[in-house]
């Protein structure tokens, strides 16, 4: 990942200036090396350390909270460690604080998640997109003996991350390169609409059997509308429906429920006239395609549907956020929403209003045409 980013443009005497305010005793080496006849970068991080060293999480964050860093730059780096650390305290029953980390509690390791979230930085990346992870096969030897790849750790880490097959026969997933990439990026799927401005790539140490070189991509990019939050945005989804004539209301609310609660984006019902003209449901759900099976696996499980239909379609959407506004009830969260033409309006939040009325005892009406009211003046002025 290192070396794609210095293909992209970051200086290495930048990156090793930067963290030489963390870390001592290590030298980066970038060397550009073939793969397939690709030209990429092969970044190497010497160090004095010995092979075997282990650090715990508690010593590794104490590290990184007292370095001179960006406050963006530290959190996502403790994020990545902490998604290890619980990854490994999970599968070997430590506590989460005392966790060692042996192959990547070196200086090369933390070298290598701290300096992607540096280059991130440099390069005033602000999303980040990521394809279907694919995972290796075969065995690999580590400090824990011979385990098989996927290893423990990336699968834990890799839990609801959409992944696929390949066909290397070896590791080219780590457990460090997982929790940097989980912590990036905010989805995983077909590349985003875009105007391509350059392209990365880091090439890897090992033969890894695949007929895919061994190297890393990273494609930096714009999107193509010029204000990026007033564009209309677009995404594909999933759309499953089904049709059900013999299932009690009652259930219809907890059913919807319990997919909001899964992740699913959107849930309708519309009237059905069935066969033997007998009155039924249509249910329809809206999702991502990571939580597809998720979803259907709930329908069936909890309906007395026997089937559903799915097909992809794209979803476009204005950009919206949660923000908060000073209203006659004190500060209360309400939606932020950008139109096309880039004017933004502000709705009262559902949850922020009914547990304000609530609080003091109103009815919902009362509130929400306060709230109203109070977002009308804040336009006016």
């Amino acid at each position: 990942m290192l070396g794609a980013f210095i293909d992209l443009g970051v200086p290495v005497d930048w990156l090793s200036e930067k963290l030489s305010h963390v870390f001592k005793g290590f030298r980066l080496r970038a060397t550009d090396v073939y793969r397939h006849h690709l030209k990429a970068v092969d970044l190497v991080v010497e160090t004095d350390e010995g092979r075997g060293i282990s650090r715990n999480y508690k010593d590794i964050r104490a590290l990184i909270e007292n370095a001179v860093l960006s406050e963006k730059v530290k959190q996502n780096s403790l994020k990545t460690f902490q998604k290890i650390a619980e990854a490994e305290s999970g599968i070997h029953g430590h506590d989460i604080e005392t966790v060692h980390f042996h192959e990547i509690g070196g200086i090369d390791s933390m070298v290598d998640i701290v300096g992607s979230f540096l280059c991130v930085d440099y390069l005033g990346i602000d999303t980040v997109y990521a394809s279907v992870v694919p995972l290796g096969s075969g065995t690999i030897t580590c400090s824990h003996g011979v385990l098989p790849v996927p290893v423990p750790a990336v699968l834990a880490i890799l839990k609801n991350i959409p992944v696929t097959s390949s066909d290397a026969k070896t590791e080219i997933v780590t457990p460090t390169g997982a929790a940097i990439i989980t912590t990036l990026a905010s989805s995983f799927g077909p590349m985003p609409e875009m105007r391509i401005k350059k392209t990365g790539y880091g090439g890897g140490k090992r033969k890894t059997g695949s007929s895919l070189p061994n190297l890393l991509r990273v494609i930096l990019g714009e999107k193509t509308d010029d204000d990026t939050k007033a564009a209309v945005l677009k995404e594909a989804i999933h759309v499953i429906k089904t049709n059900i004539d013999d299932m009690s209301p009652e259930i219809s609310g907890y059913l919807m429920e319990t997919l909001l609660e899964n992740k699913a984006l959107d849930v309708s019902y519309t009237p059905a006239q069935m066969k033997k003209n007998r009155p039924g449901l249509q249910v329809e759900v809206l999702c991502r395609k990571h939580d597809l099976h998720s979803i259907i696996r709930l329908l069936l499980s909890e309906t007395s549907s026997i089937g559903v239909r799915v097909h992809e379609c794209d979803r476009f959407f204005l950009f919206r956020e949660l923000s908060e506004i000073q209203t006659s009830f004190g500060k209360l969260q309400v939606k932020k929403i950008i139109d096309p033409d880039n004017r933004v309006r502000f709705v009262p939040e559902y949850e922020a209003v009914k547990k304000t009325a609530k609080e003091h005892q109103l009815p919902f009406k009362e509130v929400y045409n306060s709230v109203l009211c109070d977002i009308n003046k804040l336009d006016r002025e």
